[in-house]
């Protein structure tokens, strides 16, 4: 596999051709950022520990029947992936109350929920990622209806079959986010899923071991996600 020019840059990770038009290279940096890259910093080695917890997850997924963009993972930081066109919606679900949602209904963190909630966000820095539903992804032709509900199934399959993996590691799975690719005229499961993507509380305790770690300045971030891929990867 050759390793060619970079296609993109974005705030966690690059992205490379290769010599092989249905595939490229995924690198993972070290580079973090929070409240839409309002906030920035870098972990030590949070590059590749993300890449091998998203190696351990896509490779669980894929053997439960979900459809994803990983092939294998190259080295420390590189990840060989299929070549998607990414839909331009960030699909977010929520378990338990966290984050915006407690901002927005003013509930409190760590609310049970009566059932998983599903957001969709326009993918649209500029726009810091607004909120949107199935309407507006319709009249922007941002995803057909058979798309649409195509993510919306792999997402409930995904958080049931995730929610349980992370238990095993005594991790509870408080919310999550995914994004979406069309590949071949399929919709297949694309970018990372990792500390940075995913709340995780340890069960018992509701210690944090995700990016909260550093969007509340909580400390012992690099220390948080080494736990957390000490314990998937067994």
């Amino acid at each position: 596999m050759e390793k060619r020019e970079r296609i993109y840059e974005g705030k966690a990770k690059i992205v490379y051709n290769t010599d092989d038009p249905d595939l490229i290279i995924q690198y993972f940096k070290d580079d973090t950022t929070a409240f839409n890259a309002a906030k920035r910093g870098t972990v030590i080695n949070k590059g590749i520990i993300n890449n091998k917890i998203s190696t351990r997850v896509f490779e669980f997924l894929s053997s439960q029947g979900i459809p994803t963009h990983y092939e294998r993972r190259l080295s420390d930081r590189e990840m060989l992936i299929k070549r998607a066109q990414i839909v331009p919606i960030e699909v977010i679900v929520r378990n338990k109350a966290a984050g915006s949602i407690c901002r927005i209904l003013g509930l409190s963190e760590g609310m049970e929920l009566a059932f998983p909630v599903l957001e969709f966000c326009y993918k649209k820095d500029d726009l810091n990622d607004p909120l949107i539903n199935e309407c507006h992804i319709r009249a922007l032709n941002l995803a057909s209806e058979e798309e649409v509900e195509t993510i919306k199934r792999y997402t409930l399959k995904i958080n049931a079959l995730m929610g349980k993996f992370f238990a095993n590691s005594n991790l509870e799975l408080i919310d999550f986010k995914l994004e979406f690719g069309r590949y071949k005229g399929e919709i297949i499961l694309a970018d990372e899923i990792s500390p940075d993507t995913c709340r995780l509380w340890e069960i018992g305790t509701g210690k944090k071991f995700d990016k909260d770690r550093f969007r509340h300045d909580m400390g012992d971030i690099e220390e948080a996600y080494q736990e957390v891929l000490s314990r998937v990867d067994k």
